[in-house]
């Protein structure tokens, strides 16, 4: 039989009791995981800056500390609605290619330190924008973490990732 995730780039080892440390963001109800070592920053994504022609997932530039950031929604790059209401735009500094990003979340929660033990591939019904950008799962307690793959997040156009059907 074969895994659901053919994405095994960063895929953790079998049971050898290594950890690995994520930073947790929250879409709604649904629980994301960056591996900690990509994550630069955590901000308030303030003032904005339109960019004509941008895909959709771009909400605009903004200046972080005298450099040029593009704030990506990650809502809209998972096929998720726009958040309603008039919260904080989150956002969890990252990198890829030279370039930075600020990635938009809903809320960042906590550093977790979690077991490779707990790594599974990604579930054959996960949808399969999701698994185009995902690593794999942890089960916590009754919740599942879905571990992003940054590279895929943040690729446009040619470099990005295509979600073979399962």
């Amino acid at each position: 039989m074969m895994a659901a995730n053919t994405n095994t780039a960063g895929t953790p080892s079998p049971s050898t009791g290594e950890t690995t440390d994520y930073v947790t963001v929250l879409l709604g109800d649904e629980l994301f995981g960056l591996p900690i070592d990509r994550v630069h920053d955590v901000f308030i994504a303030t003032n904005l800056t339109d960019v004509p022609l941008a895909p959709p997932e771009i909400k605009g530039l903004l200046n972080l500390r005298g450099r040029v950031v593009t704030a990506l929604c990650l809502r809209r790059r998972l096929g998720l609605p726009d958040r309603t209401g008039d919260g904080r735009n989150m956002a969890v500094g990252l990198e890829h290619g030279g370039e930075a990003y600020g990635l938009l979340v809903d809320q960042v929660g906590e550093v977790m330190k979690l077991s490779v033990d707990t790594y599974e591939p990604n579930p054959v019904h996960l949808d399969t924008r999701w698994r185009a950008v995902s690593r794999g799962v942890h089960r916590l307690d009754g919740r599942l973490l879905i571990i992003l793959d940054v590279e895929a997040v943040l690729a446009f156009g040619d470099e990005r990732p295509t979600a073979s059907a399962a």
